[in-house]
């Protein structure tokens, strides 16, 4: 069920990767040939995926292959929102995927994340979807529409600078196509029109209770192919492993394309998540585990048969 494994979230928007630890991204370079390595000695046929930019940076992909980054993933992947956060209008779809191909011919271009919110007006979100679709679907190997849910603003957005960000902040709140009291918004019509072609991007937080009903509404909407993530800082919580399991299992039905990211807090020199670890290879030594675990090389291996996850000592 796991088709790719994304090697961290938008690692060049410092409100998932500080820059102040890591201004060349040297060490994150470092941490995706690590990673990278790990997954594909786990299992060669698991895609892997470099970490989702945004903004969309052919600079950077530059210097992600500087760093020899690039050798080791097999696809490398963009983050848009045209309508909410980034300076470009929504019509520029086609042209932000060429300036990637034009320095990185070598490797498919997947938009792991694009989406538009419900935050000025729900209209403007039915046309987001809509324009999305017509742009990207058959355009790009993979496309996944952030997102199914409205994040509940009790939780908090798993961002660095949270609402010093002001208003695009708040925006964080409204990006899913069923509102956050689980009532749906009139653009989740338009996405099940697509729901094959598009797959959907759901974080979901440590033991969420919105789990079963995701995959209630994604079996119920058609959707193929999903996107979400595997915290290495969760993996420290108490009984982390029966949650990603029961995780996991839960999405058996799906094509995931499974996340790994945010550093533990003990493990970094910003005591944050989104610190560079002090041990590249404790992450990829994670992502290589949770591998073996949920997408071994024996074919029809059962999960729980892989070895436990064993957390780095501090």
């Amino acid at each position: 069920m796991i088709e790719a494994a994304m090697i961290w979230n938008e690692p060049n928007n410092k409100s998932h990767w500080d820059p102040d630890f890591d201004p060349e991204w040297a060490i994150y370079g470092d941490l995706v040939r690590r990673a990278g390595a790990a997954i594909h000695a786990a299992n060669p046929d698991v895609t892997r995926v470099l970490g989702g930019m945004s903004p969309i940076d052919p600079h950077w992909v530059n210097r992600m292959r500087a760093h020899g980054a690039l050798d080791a993933v097999d696809v490398v992947a963009v983050h848009g929102f045209p309508l909410d956060w980034n300076l470009w209008p929504i019509h520029d779809w086609p042209k932000k995927i060429e300036e990637i191909e034009a320095v990185c011919p070598d490797k498919p271009i997947w938009v792991t994340e694009v989406g538009v919110g419900s935050f000025g007006a729900e209209e403007v979100q039915e046309f987001g979807v809509q324009r999305t679709a017509e742009l990207l679907i058959g355009r790009a190997p993979r496309i996944f529409w952030y997102s199914l849910f409205d994040l509940p603003h009790e939780w908090g957005a798993t961002t660095r600078h949270r609402e010093a960000e002001g208003s695009s902040y708040y925006r964080h709140f409204y990006m899913g196509l069923i509102r956050a009291d689980g009532t749906p918004k009139p653009s989740l019509d338009h996405y099940a029109k697509v729901a094959g072609d598009m797959g959907l991007m759901q974080w979901f937080h440590f033991e969420d209770p919105r789990l079963d009903e995701a995959v209630s509404w994604m079996k119920r909407l058609g959707t193929k192919h999903l996107r979400t993530g595997l915290s290495w800082a969760d993996s420290f919580r108490p009984n982390a492993l029966d949650w990603f399991d029961r995780q996991m299992e839960a999405l058996a039905d799906f094509d995931v394309t499974l996340t790994f990211c945010f550093t533990p807090e003990h493990l970094g020199p910003g005591a944050h998540h989104t610190s560079p670890p002090h041990d590249t290879q404790a992450f990829a030594d994670f992502c290589g585990q949770m591998i073996e675990r949920y997408a071994p090389k024996a074919s029809g291996a059962a999960a729980t048969s892989s070895p436990a996850l064993q957390p780095a000592t501090v």
